[in-house]
């Protein structure tokens, strides 16, 4: 293996990982147009604070891969876009920044082979690995971070860990990222909303905003320039279709909320994307199911 990771079984739909020499070789200079992805499992959740379970995420959400066509009838659309599946990034259990560090180092090797990042989850804070690895290839100042959650996870430390999955966007911020986007917050501390209140970067669209004018974040969406990462946390959908995450939480998002965002944004410069938090360990699970499909629509809809 090139990575620092291990291979439980491929994403449906994954080229073999033979080819990755003659990747190597290829001189895309502007890696969001080299159109190859790289799927990482991180099967970490050991800040968890609720519901544990997302460590068996990659492994479940990949087997719900296989119940999906290669022709995406929502989007009318062939999945063509090549990706890889390189196994699961080793971790560190107990140790939050550690493991963020090797998914740092593991998204690292693949933007130094021309491969963009999906990073399956695992916990939330592992969202941190993938940007700061992507900070050595774009300017930070320059990244629009659209961040799908129920939750601001932008909180100083969390139970005395400044590393943790309620602490992730904190983290981000702290790099100075152009934008974060926050969509389908619906829970959030006092110390967490005054933060925000006091940030001219970070903007917020709850479920009650996009219910009343859902056109205001696409026409917002549209308006960004420049490089975007793409993180959702399964729990911003509504528990009723998306039950086994971390921190379930009434009146979420709908599962077209999210394709509407993805068709908006996969048209532009999308650089990385990661899907964190659905925490079973049930082969058939409906929230891995989802999870699985919105991996695909994802690499369905990008040119």
């Amino acid at each position: 293996m090139l990575f620092n990771t291990y291979e439980p079984w491929k994403f449906t739909f994954a080229q073999e990982t033979s080819n990755l020499e003659d990747i190597k070789n290829q001189n895309f200079h502007d890696l969001s147009k080299s159109g190859q992805w790289g799927i990482i499992g991180v099967p970490f959740d050991s800040t968890c604070s609720y519901h544990n379970g997302s460590r068996y995420a990659p492994l479940v959400i990949r087997e719900a891969s296989y119940g999906f066509e290669k022709f995406n009838t929502n989007f009318q659309k062939n999945l063509d876009t090549i990706f890889y599946d390189f196994g699961d990034s080793n971790i560190i259990n107990g140790n939050c920044k550690k493991t963020c560090e090797i998914v740092e180092e593991n998204v690292t090797d693949l933007l130094t082979n021309n491969i963009n990042p999906l990073i399956i989850g695992g916990e939330h804070s592992l969202t941190l690995g993938s940007i700061k690895a992507l900070a050595k290839f774009y300017n930070i100042s320059e990244i629009t971070v659209i961040h799908i959650d129920a939750h601001r996870d932008i909180i100083e430390s969390y139970q005395n860990e400044k590393y943790s999955h309620a602490t992730i966007l904190r983290r981000i911020h702290e790099l100075n990222p152009k934008e974060i986007i926050q969509i389908g917050i619906r829970s959030a501390s006092k110390e967490e909303n005054d933060y925000v209140k006091n940030q001219k970067n970070i903007q917020t669209f709850t479920p009650t905003d996009l219910q009343s004018d859902f056109n205001k974040l696409i026409n917002y969406l549209k308006s960004i320039k420049g490089p975007i990462y793409l993180t959702i946390d399964m729990d911003g959908l509504d528990p009723s279709i998306a039950p086994s995450v971390g921190n379930p939480t009434p009146n979420g998002l709908k599962s077209q909320d999210i394709a509407e965002v993805m068709k908006i944004i996969s048209k532009k410069e999308i650089i990385g994307f990661d899907l964190m938090e659905v925490a079973t360990n049930k082969l058939g699970d409906i929230t891995a199911v989802l999870a699985a499909k919105f991996i695909l629509d994802f690499l369905t809809l990008l040119p």
